[in-house]
């Protein structure tokens, strides 16, 4: 399988905070941002894989920074950094823009995983990431840490799991 750039997949949408993205504080909810988020790292796996549909597997270090405010125009910047077999790591970059004033301030970022579907809605294979920069490499390098890590805290769920499991008897103290 021939692989593909990360420019081939950079995707770059907009979305203009309206009064109904707010929340209870006047600033846009984090679910608004949210969604955004997963749409335009949709997209960018999507153009990546193409020819499948992607669905999200998991969201990383989904860090909110800064209020979006009313009126503002929320830029998300999302690329590849990582791809295996079947799945694939997208940066999403949130940054807010004041229309007014061209201020522009980083707002929020996260890591989504998606994996790859075929028509029988099963996990199939993907191109391989074709790295073209030192930036890019920089971070694959830092994805391939997060990958080891989300694989390492999963083990050790499922460990503790089955030993709580195996041992049937809870204490007090272990009840939350």
């Amino acid at each position: 399988m021939e692989g593909r750039s990360v420019a081939s997949s950079e995707t770059l949408m907009t979305h203009r905070a309206l009064p109904g993205d707010t929340n209870a504080a006047g600033n846009i909810h984090g679910g608004v941002i949210l969604k955004h988020i997963d749409l335009a790292g949709a997209v960018c796996a999507m153009r990546h894989a193409r020819g499948c549909s992607v669905v999200t597997a998991s969201i990383d270090r989904m860090e909110f920074k800064a209020p979006v405010h009313v009126g503002e125009l929320m830029v998300l910047k999302a690329s590849v950094n990582f791809v295996g077999s079947k799945s694939m790591e997208v940066g999403v970059r949130v940054e807010s823009e004041d229309l007014l004033t061209g201020n522009i301030r980083h707002v929020a970022s996260a890591y989504l995983t998606f994996v790859a579907m075929d028509a029988e809605k099963k996990a199939t294979a993907i191109p391989p990431l074709i790295i073209e920069s030192k930036t890019q490499e920089r971070r694959l390098q830092e994805a391939t840490l997060r990958r080891a890590a989300r694989h390492a805290e999963r083990k050790r769920e499922k460990q503790a799991q089955a030993q709580m499991e195996q041992n049937a008897i809870y204490s007090p103290e272990e009840v939350y």
